[in-house]
């Protein structure tokens, strides 16, 4: 059986319509759209002159030879064909995609087992301020001591000759020294995003666990079906946060392979120490063209990795 819908209802339906749409544009929505752009001009202005106008400037450097000082000669592309020609270039491009995947790769992986080694701890706060302090101190700082724990005589060789190795490796040869400071930048990183990856965690309902504990589900199938899913989101900046990281790192590397008189050797250099060496050599004449040109591959690599990342981790949200 219907029941039909008088006429004036008919009538007055649109009219409500029209209605909660004029509503929607009203005083007060007028007055918000007159605060949008003082409250947001100034923003603007401020990421304009501290990040687009660098960057527009250092894709304006690139184009040229310049010494730091005096007039820029016009050049074109002849710094990127000179810095893709240039083996060292490519020595650093593979020791920054090295560390971003390799180093990512055992960075994740070390994080996601801290996670579900510290999510049912007794003392997980504690925990988690422990593996957090190497953030506090400065990097400068880590890789002077990650030096001197790896030096010839250090505390890491002497330990291993109380054990009865007579010959301990030769940790800061050419041929291990990055491999070392790969291991120092996991050591540092881990603790970091354990921390946000654990604070994703706990929003996650306890019920949830104590489902899959009463269907038998092992450790393993907690964080594939529960842990996982439920924190993708957060995951996926923290890949973000980990590209750019890796993308720009060179202080470690300055402080831990160089001295005050020279520079690190090539084999442990990275993109943005490729970039700051071109500049800021004890040697020669400083290339501000070289550097600007690997500047703006970098960044133009980060802009790719970071949408990448984005699309391939991009999911429906999910409520709980």
């Amino acid at each position: 059986m219907t029941t039909a819908v008088p006429d004036a209802a008919r009538a007055t339906a649109p009219t409500r319509r029209r209605t909660a749409g004029r509503a929607a544009v009203g005083p007060f929505a007028a007055h918000r759209k007159r605060l949008y752009l003082p409250f947001v001009l100034p923003a603007f202005l401020l990421y304009a002159a501290f990040l687009l106008a660098p960057v527009v400037a250092t894709a304006w450097i690139s184009l040229h030879a310049w010494a730091g000082a005096g007039p820029m000669e016009w050049v074109g592309a002849e710094n990127y064909t000179r810095m893709f020609l240039d083996p060292v270039f490519w020595t650093s491009f593979g020791n920054t995609l090295l560390l971003l995947f390799g180093g990512g790769t055992v960075t994740f992986l070390l994080s996601f087992v801290l996670t579900m080694l510290l999510r049912d701890l007794a003392g997980r706060s504690t925990a988690r301020s422990v593996i957090f302090f190497p953030n506090i101190v400065p990097a400068l700082v880590i890789s002077i001591l990650w030096g001197f724990l790896f030096q010839a005589d250090g505390l890491l060789n002497s330990a291993l000759r109380s054990i009865g190795i007579a010959h301990p490796p030769a940790w800061l040869a050419e041929e291990n020294q990055f491999k070392v400071i790969m291991l120092g930048i996991i050591w540092m990183s881990t603790g970091y995003y354990t921390t946000i990856i654990m604070a994703a965690v706990d929003r996650i309902p306890p019920y949830l666990y104590e489902d899959c504990a009463l269907a038998g589900a092992n450790a393993w199938q907690r964080f594939r079906h529960v842990t996982l899913p439920l924190s993708w989101d957060v995951i996926g900046i923290c890949a973000v946060l980990w590209t750019i990281n890796a993308m720009k790192t060179f202080e470690f590397i300055l402080a831990m392979a160089g001295s005050a008189s020279s520079m690190p050797s090539t084999s442990t250099w990275t993109a943005s120490l490729y970039a700051y060496t071109s500049v800021f050599a004890p040697t020669g004449v400083p290339q501000y063209g070289i550097a600007a040109a690997s500047a703006v591959v970098t960044l133009a690599l980060v802009g790719v990795l970071v949408v990448l990342i984005r699309r391939l981790m991009r999911r429906e949200a999910l409520e709980f």
